[in-house]
């Protein structure tokens, strides 16, 4: 079966859109969520409504006192928390269906004896973004599509809800069984959606790429994004749906999404970005 496939680049990058897919359907964008978690606390510390030092303490009530764990941590996976929630996994079809609320807290009250590595080495944690984007929202009082809207999308020219955890299923490109009905997908709604639960369109995804990386219009990047030799770039996989975006120093930018594996898509984005040219003049 034709894997459908969304490329969309700078110059010298041939936009296409084949085998089903469509630049304005909406695909989950897994992991590459987090970059937004993270704009969004930059943009918060910038108005002076936190700090990205700020101690985890302060802003969660059920967080013990002296775990030394700040937002900044957090953001740069640097908290020593492990990558997964703790405590039952939910099924294979849905690793994350246990982890709901109430067992965030339960979390939070033990969170001092939580450590899978020490504090101010990175180690790789879905969990730890599923705090800070709870930190987040407790802190303001708004939910995160109200801080994603307010912080990411509005401030970049496109409209609250471009980006969501609910999109309306007519615009959803999912995958399908062989009688064509949709697979079942990973229930992503609940507290882990800050960190990998994000719905877009690839056309959004790509002004939003743009907007951050390329033209820099809401500042310094979030410290979410991963740093190459001389790219900025973060890659997110869900159940069947994968994505990466990438920002070379020169200007060039690319994104790549597929209905396929992390590791073919991840190819694809280096290939394909390594055989344009950089701009002119640079």
């Amino acid at each position: 079966m034709l894997t459908p496939t969304c490329i969309l680049g700078s110059a010298g990058i041939r936009d296409r859109a084949t085998h089903g897919h469509g630049a304005d359907r909406f695909v989950e964008i897994g992991s590459l969520t987090k970059v937004f978690t993270g704009t969004v606390l930059v943009r918060l510390a910038k108005e002076g409504a936190l700090d990205l030092d700020t101690p985890l303490e302060a802003c969660l009530t059920e967080v013990p006192k002296g775990t030394a764990i700040t937002l900044r941590h957090l953001a740069e996976h640097t908290s020593g928390l492990p990558r997964l929630p703790p405590g039952p996994s939910g099924p294979p079809d849905d690793p994350y269906a246990g982890f709901t609320e109430p067992a965030l807290r339960a979390s939070l009250r033990r969170l001092d004896r939580l450590s899978a590595g020490r504090l101010g080495e990175e180690e790789y944690s879905n969990f730890g973004y599923a705090v800070l984007g709870h930190a987040l929202t407790t802190a303001t009082g708004r939910t995160f599509q109200e801080l994603v809207d307010e912080h990411v999308l509005l401030p970049l020219g496109l409209e609250a809800g471009a980006m969501t955890a609910l999109p309306p299923e007519d615009r959803r490109l999912v995958p399908r069984n062989l009688l064509g009905r949709p697979r079942p997908l990973w229930d992503l709604t609940g507290p882990i959606l800050p960190a990998g639960g994000l719905w877009t369109s690839c056309r959004t995804l790509a002004d939003l790429l743009v907007g951050l990386l390329v033209d820099r219009r809401l500042g310094t990047p979030a410290p979410t994004w991963r740093r190459g030799s001389s790219t900025l770039w973060h890659d997110g996989a869900t159940r069947s749906s994968s994505v990466v975006a990438a920002a070379h120093d020169d200007g060039r930018w690319l994104l790549v999404h597929r209905l396929g594996s992390p590791g073919r898509t991840d190819r694809l984005a280096v290939k394909t970005l390594a055989a344009t040219s950089p701009p002119s003049g640079r």
